[in-house]
This record gives C-alpha cells, structure tokens and sequence, in this order.
C-alpha cells in the first residue's frame, strides 16, 4: 500500500511539472506572437515587389494599392490611412500617380521615389489626353518602373532606408537587394538580345504607359490615348490608329487588364488583327496576385508578347 502511495505521489509530481512546462512553453510562445513587426509600407506593385525582395519576413509589407485596383483612380479607406501613418517607412511613387498624397502628413520616414529616378518629359502632345492634372502639369511619365535602370535606383534607395531604420537586418537586406538587381540587369540584357533584327517597329496600345520600354529599345508606340486609361478615345483617333495598323502591317494590339476593350476590341475587328493583353505594372490583378506572379515574371510575358508583336527573330 505504501508503495502505491509512493507510486501515486510521484505521477502526481511529474504531471505537476509537465503542466507548468507547457504553461510557461504556450506563455513565451503568446509573447512571441504579440510582439508586432515593423510596417512598411509602399504605394504600388514594382515598389511593392522590391521590399517583398528584399526585406523577407522581417517588417511586415502593407501595399497601399489593393491587388486589382487601378492606380489612377484609387483612393485609400480611412483605415488603410491609419496603417500607411503608423508604418515606419512609406515609399509611394510620386510624379503625381497618387493625388490622396496631397495633404496628408506623414509621422515617419517616406520616400517619393520620383525625386530619385530619371523621368521622362512628355513629347508635345502626349500629356493632351491626360485627366490627371498633376501629371499634366508636371508634363512627365509616370510609369518610371518600366525603366530597369531606375528600379536599380529604387532598389537601392529602399535597401539604404530600411538598413537605416532596422541596422541588425543589413546583410540580409545587402544580400537581397543585390541578388534583385542582378535580376533587373538580366532583364535588361534579355530585352535589349530580343526586341532587335525585328520586322516591324511599332506597338499599338490603347494606353501609352510604355515609353520607356520603347525609348530604351528602339520601338515605336502608337496609342489610343495618353497616359490616362481613362480617357475616352475619339473617333478621329480611332480612324487614325486603324490606318497606322495597316501601315505598320501590325498582327496584334493591345489593352491592359483595368481598362475597358471595347474601343481597342473594334479597332482589332475593323483591322483585322490579333487582341493581347500588355501590363504596364501600375498594379497587378488579382488573378495574377494568386498565382504569385513578381516584377520579373510579368516583364518576361511583356518580353515576349512585344517581340512577337513586332517580330523579332
């Protein structure tokens, strides 16, 4: 009987012990969850896609444009306000893409990366079609990350802000960021072996988010409209874009995903021609969020769409 009694002690000690291993064990682990990461936050995809690089899970990443949503036309919810203000590093593309930025103050450190990068004057006339007076008046194309050379600027510009802000994350952060622009030189020289020795010269889009692209390999864009996706086309534009696909003997024009096909749609069915979609990188949908698509991915499907449309060998 002493014995069992023992026996009986003992158990009760052990189970004593296991309950207060696991207690303390699910305390450290409560601790651990609550502790909060760092926000970072940044107004568009390409800038988006930068800090996913190179920062990995050690802040964690609001991007301020929802998946699917133009960049021309958002406007943030209170609430997202409210997170972009406690973020410790904001990163918007500036050159006038987001108009909610005017009055609002910002508590920590922010970047307009348009002050950083090289951009491109609109040639006379291109900034006509435009419904966003800021970048009328700036009389610049805003779509800069089409530019490989100033996401280089960009990614470095991030790099440099979050080693500032979170100095024990630096070799991780130095790593990443040159293994992303080791990417963005590849990109580079993939584009300039491609779009040459090609038969026709000239893309036709319904949005002329593509100078760069156009400007840094010797093609030609003709477009719709403007800058604005918004902006609707007149008749005399259409008539005109009509005569330049059969002058260039183009077989494809293209739209883009947040823009409506209809005008481009009829365009292809008078000339008689191909539709394909060409993304310019303000967002990305949310289709090509699911399936995880990067920076890198979505400008090889442009690589290759634009080569076959000017017919590259």
């Amino acid at each position: 009987m002493k014995n069992f009694i023992k026996i009986i002690f003992v158990l009760i000690v052990v189970v004593s012990v296991l309950q207060m291993f696991v207690i303390k064990n699910d305390s450290n682990k409560s601790t651990q969850n609550s502790v909060t990461k760092p926000i970072v936050s940044l107004s568009t995809f390409s800038l988006y896609d930068i800090a996913k690089h190179i920062a990995g899970d050690s802040v964690e990443l609001v991007m301020i444009l929802p998946f699917g949503v133009d960049a021309h036309s958002f406007e943030p919810t209170p609430k997202l306000m409210a997170k972009i203000q406690k973020s410790a590093l904001v990163v918007y593309s500036g050159a006038g893409l987001e108009p909610w930025i005017d009055g609002f103050e910002f508590k920590h450190d922010v970047i307009n990366m348009s002050e950083y990068v090289k951009l491109r004057e609109l040639k006379a006339g291109e900034h006509h079609h435009h419904d966003n007076h800021h970048i009328e008046h700036n009389r610049v194309d805003p779509h800069y990350w089409l530019d490989f050379n100033n996401m280089v600027i960009a990614t470095n510009m991030i790099k440099d802000s979050m080693i500032k802000l979170f100095p024990k994350y630096k070799d991780l952060y130095e790593n990443n960021a040159k293994e992303y622009i080791n990417m963005l030189n590849r990109l580079d020289s993939k584009y300039r072996d491609s779009i040459k020795d090609c038969k026709i010269d000239t893309i036709v889009v319904n949005h002329n988010a593509f100078s760069y692209l156009s400007h840094n390999y010797g093609f030609h864009v003709e477009a719709l409209s403007g800058l604005s996706p918004q902006a609707q086309p007149s008749a005399k534009n259409m008539i005109k874009l009509i005569s330049d696909v059969k002058k260039y003997n183009i077989s494809t024009i293209f739209f883009e995903s947040f823009v409506s096909d209809k005008a481009i749609k009829s365009i292809a069915s008078e000339a008689k021609v191909d539709v394909d979609v060409l993304q310019p990188l303000g967002n990305i949908t949310a289709d090509e969020a699911k399936k995880k698509l990067s920076y890198e991915d979505i400008m090889l499907e442009n690589l290759e769409k634009i080569s076959k449309a000017l017919e590259c060998k």
